[in-house]
C-alpha cells in the first residue's frame, strides 16, 4: 500500500565519498546537461526531501563539489567503510526519520519512482529496488531504524550492504513496479567510466531535444 508521507519526515542523502578510480577524475563534478553530476542528483532528490545532505570522505575538498549553500555536508563517521559506511553516516546525520539514499553518479533518477518507494516505507525499515535480480541499495529508501544493524555490521568488518538486510524488514521492489515509472530503468544507470559518461551525455542530449 502506498501511503502519503509527511515532507518534513524525509531527508535526502547523496553519497559522494567514492574515489572515481575508473574515470580517473572526480565524477561528482562532471557536467551533465546544465548541472554537475552531484548537483543534478541533489536537485532531483530535493523534490521529495525537506533537507539534503552530501556524505563525503574525510579528505574531500568540499569546495570542489560546488554544492548549493543549502546542502549540509557530513564526513564519514567510519572512514574506509565504503558505501555501507556512507549510508550509516547519512542516516546518522539526517533529521528526518525516512532517508532517500542515492549515489552521486546516477544522473537519471526518476522522481516519481522515488516518491513511490517513499510511500511504501511506513511498515518497513527499508525499500530496496531489485534490477536484473540484484538489489540496488544505493538507490533506496531507509528508516533510521536501520542504524544499529548497519553499525554492528561495520564494526564486525563486513562491508557488504546486502548482508544487513537479513537483520531488518526490507520491502523489495520488483522490475514490474519499477518499469511503471521508469520503463528503461535509467534510474539505475551510473557513471563509472568515460564510456558511461559519454553515454550519459548522449542520453541527456536526446532527452533535452524531446
Amino acid at each position: 500500500m502506498n501511503m502519503e508521507i509527511a515532507h518534513s519526515s524525509i531527508s535526502g542523502v547523496v553519497l559522494a565519498g567514492g574515489k572515481s578510480r575508473r574515470l580517473g577524475r572526480n565524477k561528482a563534478i562532471e557536467p551533465i546537461g546544465k548541472q554537475v553530476l552531484i548537483g543534478r542528483v541533489i536537485d532531483r532528490i530535493s523534490k521529495v526531501a525537506f533537507e539534503s545532505i552530501a556524505v563525503v570522505a574525510e579528505d574531500t575538498k568540499v569546495d570542489d563539489l560546488r554544492l548549493p549553500p543549502w546542502v549540509r555536508v557530513a564526513s564519514d563517521i567510519y572512514p574506509g567503510s565504503g558505501s555501507l559506511g556512507g549510508i550509516f553516516t547519512g542516516l546518522s546525520a539526517a533529521q528526518g526519520k525516512i532517508v532517500v539514499i542515492s549515489a552521486c553518479d546516477m544522473p537519471f533518477i526518476n522522481i516519481d519512482l522515488v516518491r513511490f518507494m517513499v510511500g511504501l516505507i511506513s511498515n518497513w525499515d527499508a525499500i530496496v529496488p531489485i534490477v536484473e535480480g540484484r538489489p540496488e541499495p544505493l538507490h533506496a529508501v531507509y528508516s533510521k531504524s536501520c542504524l544499529s544493524s548497519i553499525e554492528q555490521q561495520i564494526l564486525g568488518g563486513n562491508l557488504k550492504i546486502a548482508k544487513f538486510f537479513d537483520k531488518v524488514n526490507v520491502r523489495f521492489v520488483g522490475e514490474d513496479d519499477i518499469r511503471h515509472f521508469d520503463p528503461h530503468l535509467l534510474s539505475f544507470f551510473n557513471v563509472n567510466t568515460q564510456d558511461d559518461l559519454d553515454r550519459a551525455l548522449f542520453i541527456e542530449s536526446n532527452n533535452s531535444q524531446e
